[in-house]
């Protein structure tokens, strides 16, 4: 579980977040959604620790984040996994190499106690036998795969993803969503997701948080979407002249 108290984050003058509260439960996928500016990316960037909040605080279970030593922060870093908006994969790596990065970096396995963790992460995002290629032989969808495979190679308690279905088709980010909330379940991970999906908004919303010009405008979960009283909401859901009349025929 990761808990936000009373966050604030201002840039000079401009104050981007206005006291947000809100907490985030593990085993279920935890989605922050907002127009462009509502502080979404300000946010997630404070939960991973790459910005510093200027009041409030953010709590990995009990622990008070901003208050840890950095020998304590680095505890917790090992236990989180992020998936990148761009996938973020070496291009002169394979993907296995990709894969097995944080691996080679943070801990001391042998050689097949990496590999037996790169093929088991490879067949839970189901590519199994494509550790030899390099991201620029596979796919968007693929690359994205490879992404989440090592995100979680470390077996993390937390886990991050920023925007994971930008730039892929409606099919694959339907797979893509199902995938992350498949792991996240297996492994009562605790995800984050910043999106404006919709689709993601209503298949695997299990928490949902609106960010609105810096304050959190609405919370609750894919089944209260549609019938939430909040304007906010139902004007962000409802963007595009399709999708309001979508909502006056649900309404009728």
């Amino acid at each position: 579980m990761i808990r936000v108290e009373e966050i604030k984050k201002s840039f000079g003058e401009q104050e981007v977040l206005k006291g947000i509260s809100v907490t985030f439960e593990q085993g279920k996928t935890n989605l922050i959604i907002g127009r462009s500016g509502a502080g979404k990316t300000v946010m997630l960037k404070i939960l991973v620790g790459l910005l510093n909040p200027t009041a409030g605080a953010v709590y990995y279970d009990d622990l008070n984040f901003s208050t840890l030593s950095v020998k304590e922060k680095k505890k917790i870093r090992m236990q989180v996994g992020m998936l990148f908006q761009g996938s973020a994969l070496f291009d002169s790596m394979t993907v296995e190499e990709n894969i097995r990065f944080p691996l080679d970096m943070f801990t001391n396995d042998t050689k097949l106690e990496k590999e037996n963790r790169v093929n088991h992460c490879l067949e839970r995002v189901e590519l199994e036998g494509s550790n030899k290629k390099y991201p620029g032989e596979i796919s968007g969808g693929m690359q994205k795969r490879v992404g989440i495979a090592r995100s979680i190679v470390m077996n993390p308690k937390y886990l991050f993803c920023d925007e994971p279905n930008s730039g892929l088709d409606p099919k694959t980010s339907i797979l893509i969503d199902e995938l992350i909330r498949k792991i996240t379940i297996d492994n009562n991970i605790t995800t984050v997701i910043n999106t404006h999906d919709m689709n993601s908004v209503m298949e695997i919303g299990d928490n949902i948080a609106l960010l609105y010009h810096g304050e959190l405008a609405w919370v609750g979960n894919k089944d209260e979407v549609l019938d939430s009283p909040s304007e906010t909401l139902q004007d962000f859901i409802f963007a595009s002249p399709f999708l309001q009349r979508l909502r006056k025929a649900y309404n009728q």
